[in-house]
């Protein structure tokens, strides 16, 4: 895939999983899912890899963690992402 996807999508598909993701099999999944070179932006950062988005999205706070468990944090998904 060649045009950046959204980081709400990254969210979205967490949720629809149900499943709760370390980083590691966050990416892998990312990774399955988006490919390997998919690039992705969120309102206010632009070309993050697949490491970068998790980090910035851990950073903005849009998990919930319980260990090394994420889980998506449904209220903290902008309705225009």
């Amino acid at each position: 895939m060649s045009d950046s996807i959204h980081g709400h999508e990254v969210l979205r598909m967490m949720l629809a999983s149900g499943t709760a993701y370390t980083k590691a099999n966050l990416r892998e999944e990312i990774v399955r899912r988006f490919g390997p070179h998919a690039r992705f932006h969120t309102c206010s950062a632009q070309n993050l890899t697949a490491d970068e988005l998790i980090e910035f999205l851990e950073q903005r706070s849009k998990f919930q963690k319980t260990g090394d468990a994420l889980l998506p944090d449904a209220a903290r998904i902008c309705a225009d992402g």
